[in-house]
């Protein structure tokens, strides 16, 4: 048994559990979770909840959501950016109502504040009703708004060519978020390990009998862990995992996106609904918006800024004058001396391309069980809507493990299939089918009964492979 000397975990890890009885194993832990951010907390606790298995998450820094998890806008996204078929859309639209859900039912603070996208000219506006017509496509309620319903709400918000309401869109408070995650986790039995830098991964028998994950701690101990399945969600690190597993030839590359956000001291102008600029296609990210925190106060960003260093998180002063312009234009009488430097993020790219489905370059999710890897599921390119998709991604990653067949009787007769991964399930039927968990449990009838139009037939198929809790 390896030791575990150097990992400092959230409390007593006991070396053995109790495993399925439908595998031998000789691994320490059935999962291992590979990063703490809000996307890694989801997957841990989602599959802590598998009778007869344990699961272990793998942190490098001292505390859940240090990075990109604790740096972004904290806003629940409606899902109106992405194409139909991209899983960021089918994750985000899920995910919302998954977050407003347990938001709700656990007292997570958070609020329905609507968003409002802007338009100035005439390409601007063209750009907003294209992603007013995607969301009706989607089935996401979105709304124009006219100059005198504009003018009556919010007076100091300026659009010269129109506004885009988009009526699902909200704020949370991320960082309760991620507390709950981690308690519900480790109430469930699973454990955090953190000051645990991953520096090696070796695929044993090429991921059949698991994987061999070595770590370093702070004090610059060596150690390792055995687990038979190995989730990759690392987030700007994502890549470096990925390059540990998997031969060179399917190496990734990171890019790195970096966003300034400006604080604003001043009471006035004030707004009550969030604001973004129309989106133009090419751009990195969804401009230099609006957003509220659950105080009411007004912040601004993030930009982009394409940088080398994840580390790189000081706030630059050249940014906010490159800012200012964009602020002004939908917000024309903001006081600039009352806008400051707050903060910056960073956000894993797989490309330098648009952040949105008309843009150049789109770059969607990467969450798949690796070809050739039994059990290895990587995360890449996790950016926004990555909060709001958190708890979707969570149950998508389990149906990769533990692999199963939905049959939609009912649908369409174009769209009538046999889906075998989350992945392969469309838009129009997301709602209907995933509250299901395929596991049998309270949860699996609790939300079959919830379906009313469509009445899927469940049948378990077993992975290539047997895997614990199967």
């Amino acid at each position: 048994m390896a030791t575990r000397a150097c990992i400092a975990l959230s409390r007593p890890f006991f070396a053995r559990r109790n495993f399925s009885s439908t595998r031998a194993s000789s691994a320490d832990v059935t999962h291992a979770v590979i990063g703490a951010g809000v996307v890694g907390l989801a997957i841990a606790r989602q599959l802590a909840l598998r009778q007869g298995t344990s699961t272990i998450l793998l942190e490098r820094h001292d505390a859940v959501g240090t990075e990109t998890s604790s740096r972004n806008s904290e806003v629940i996204h409606a899902g109106i950016y992405y194409g139909t078929d991209s899983l960021k859309a089918k994750l985000c639209i899920r995910g919302k109502q998954m977050m407003y859900d347990l938001c709700a039912k656990r007292g997570i603070p958070h609020r329905n504040t609507k968003k409002w996208i802007v338009a100035q000219n005439e390409e601007q506006w063209a750009a907003a009703l294209g992603t007013h017509k995607l969301a009706q496509t989607l089935g996401v309620p979105t709304r124009l708004v006219g100059h005198e319903e504009a003018q009556r709400r919010e007076p100091e918000v300026q659009a010269l060519a129109g506004i885009v309401e988009s009526d699902t869109t909200g704020i949370v408070d991320s960082h309760a978020l991620m507390t709950y995650l981690q308690g519900d986790f480790e109430d469930r039995g699973g454990d955090c390990a953190f000051l645990t830098n991953v520096t090696g991964i070796e695929a044993l028998d090429g991921g059949r009998a698991g994987y061999r994950i070595t770590a370093v701690s702070a004090d610059g101990a060596e150690t390792s862990i055995t687990a038979e399945t190995l989730i990759n969600s690392a987030g700007n690190g994502a890549c470096a995992i990925n390059n540990m597993v998997l031969p060179r030839e399917r190496h990734r590359t990171p890019f790195y996106a970096k966003g300034t956000y400006f604080s604003y001291s001043a009471s006035f102008p004030r707004t009550s609904v969030l604001v973004y600029p129309a989106t133009l296609p090419g751009h990195g990210g969804l401009g230099t918006h609006l957003t509220l925190d659950l105080g009411g106060r007004i912040r601004f960003g993030p930009d982009v800024e394409w940088v080398d260093d994840p580390t790189d998180l000081k706030p630059s002063p050249a940014r906010l004058q490159q800012a200012l312009p964009e602020i002004k234009a939908y917000l024309p009488r903001v006081a600039p001396e009352a806008i400051s430097l707050d903060y910056c993020g960073i956000r894993p790219k797989l490309g330098r391309g648009g952040a949105v489905n008309t843009g150049k370059g789109f770059q969607d999710f990467v969450i798949q069980e690796e070809e050739g890897f039994p059990g290895f599921i990587n995360l890449l390119g996790i950016e926004s809507p990555g909060l709001t998709s958190s708890l979707a991604i969570a149950e998508m990653v389990e149906g990769l493990l533990y692999r199963y067949t939905v049959t939609l009787d009912s649908y369409t007769t174009a769209d009538r299939m046999k889906i075998r991964t989350v992945q392969d399930l469309s838009y129009q039927t997301l709602a209907q089918c995933w509250r299901i968990h395929f596991h049998l449990s309270y949860r699996h009838q609790r939300a079959y009964k919830q379906i009313s139009r469509h009445k899927p037939s469940i049948k378990p198929t077993p992975r290539r492979g047997p895997i614990p809790g199967s």
